[in-house]
């Protein structure tokens, strides 16, 4: 990457690998709030131009394993015929804080708040990573595979390193229309962890949107990224 002098702010869009995951750093003013988005495909660059001068600097980063990198604990597949999931969550923490944070905001400098965001698994990893770290003082859960064996006992018996700031959940509102015993009880986890949040006195948005789960999902994942920032 190339060496930026001080005190002049970023204009060009970075990118940069780690851990063979494939990072992009789209800069605002120097001093703006980052998110950090895993993603997948495109999904970052059009959730980019949704934001885009909005005084949010956006790092994602995608080329992930999601079934291992997103999954906090070993669980088998949700979906016949797909891979079980085997747990490396706090393996990719791991490079995400110190790996790819440290070499994004050397080249976007100082900011001034970090939020963490994503979509299906990335959004379940999202609040995750809250327990675990508090270099994030928000996360934007959209369409969150909260129906993971466990998660919600996880939430409710775990403390967070910090109290975050906002947290925003949202999901389509035939996402639990299915017959799979683990997805169809996102909506009633994902509304029990909104209420539970907001109990602890976090401001906590909890939005239904039209669709399925992958209906719009660029623009609700600008939606609660411009929301957990303002």
């Amino acid at each position: 990457m190339e060496d930026v002098k001080e005190n002049t702010p970023p204009t060009e869009i970075k990118r940069f690998t780690a851990g063979e995951k494939t990072v992009t750093v789209y800069p605002a003013a120097k001093g703006s709030p980052a998110v950090y988005l895993n993603t997948y495909g495109d999904q970052g660059g059009e959730v980019w131009n949704i934001i885009s001068g909005g005084g949010i600097s956006l790092i994602t980063v995608t080329d992930l394993d999601w079934n291992r990198d997103m999954s906090p604990w070993k669980a088998p597949a949700a979906v016949k015929g797909d891979d079980p999931f085997s747990g490396g969550a706090d393996e990719y923490l791991n490079l995400l804080l110190g790996e790819i944070l440290p070499k994004a905001e050397e080249y976007l400098g100082e900011v001034s708040r970090r939020g963490i965001a994503g979509y299906s698994m990335a959004g379940m990893f999202a609040l995750y990573s809250l327990y675990h770290t508090d270099i994030f003082d928000a996360a934007a859960s959209v369409s969150g595979s909260l129906w993971f064996p466990g998660f919600k006992d996880y939430v409710f018996l775990n403390e967070m390193k910090s109290s975050p700031k906002k947290l925003c959940f949202s999901l389509g509102d035939g996402e639990s229309r299915t017959r799979n015993p683990y997805l169809r009880t996102v909506s009633e986890n994902t509304e029990a962890i909104a209420s539970f949040y907001r109990e602890k006195g976090i401001e906590t948005l909890f939005k239904i949107n039209p669709g399925g789960h992958f209906t719009d999902s660029s623009q609700r994942a600008a939606h609660g990224i411009k929301w957990i920032c303002s």
